[in-house]
């Protein structure tokens, strides 16, 4: 197999169904998933509740075994979960009887990796996501977005092949959620993972992402993938400029196509 041309991450018809015990029969979750996800691209993925968006995320990290269809990762199939995956929640999900560098730390330990060697590259995370000066500090003590910056260091410092992240910016005020993007943007710059991202925001979807997936109401299917060419180096300013308008336009008509009254 030619590596040079073997996508980071391949779903060739994966669909997804699972058993409702009420209703006595099985529903489909997801249908017929064909996608690629090429080396350092930020893919993030839309669609309204229910579609299945955190199901393919789970199948991704190994966590649900897809009920027909094929996933591949550098060319190798995805059959549980692996160090080569690593997955940002909603919640930070940060142990509180740890610091904010033994969390960053815990992946290390966990893959019985030498501790004193990682100091540096855990003191370098520190500094990309803003919190220096916050090594000793424990969870209780950091407001949600900086759990979140924790979090993010975390997922990277286990150095995985690609970064899954399940609407980790939900649950913070627009203001918080703006300087963590700036700040993912950054931490992306910096480290050039391949990062799968969902969200329900279309602004910040077309501000993080290389490519966009567009899905369709339950049984979610790809309704579109839109190419975002904004260039690496962007601000929040930039969501006023006519290009950044014209993809969320896009994306928005995409969300509306095929979504009735039923879904809501």
């Amino acid at each position: 197999m030619n590596m040079a041309h073997t996508p980071k991450l391949e779903s060739r018809g994966i669909s997804v169904d699972y058993f409702q015990a009420r209703l006595g029969k099985s529903v489909r979750a997801l249908s017929e998933i064909d996608l690629c996800v090429n080396e350092n691209q930020f893919v993030s993925i839309l669609g309204p509740s229910g579609c299945g968006k955190t199901t393919f995320l789970n199948v991704v990290a190994g966590v649900v075994v897809p009920t027909e269809g094929t996933l591949s990762l550098d060319g190798r199939p995805v059959e549980g979960p692996g160090s080569d995956r690593a997955v940002v929640f909603q919640q930070a999900s940060l142990l509180p009887w740890r610091t904010v560098l033994g969390n960053i730390l815990y992946g290390w330990e966990c893959q019985g990796k030498d501790i004193e060697s990682a100091l540096p590259r855990a003191n370098e995370l520190l500094e990309i996501v803003g919190l220096t000066g916050f090594e000793h500090h424990y969870p209780h003590e950091l407001s949600g977005g900086m759990q979140q910056r924790v979090g993010l260091a975390r997922a990277i410092a286990a150095d995985p092949e690609i970064l899954l992240m399940d609407e980790p910016f939900g649950a913070l005020d627009e203001i918080v959620r703006d300087h963590l993007n700036e700040q993912l943007l950054k931490l992306w710059a910096a480290t050039k993972k391949t990062v799968v991202f969902v969200t329900h925001s279309i602004p910040e979807a077309v501000f993080l992402s290389t490519r966009i997936v567009v899905m369709s109401p339950r049984p979610g299917r790809i309704h579109d993938v839109i190419d975002c060419d904004l260039g690496e180096n962007r601000t929040l300013d930039i969501r006023e400029t006519p290009e950044f308008l014209k993809i969320a336009h896009r994306v928005r008509d995409g969300l509306r196509a095929g979504h009735s009254y039923e879904d809501v």
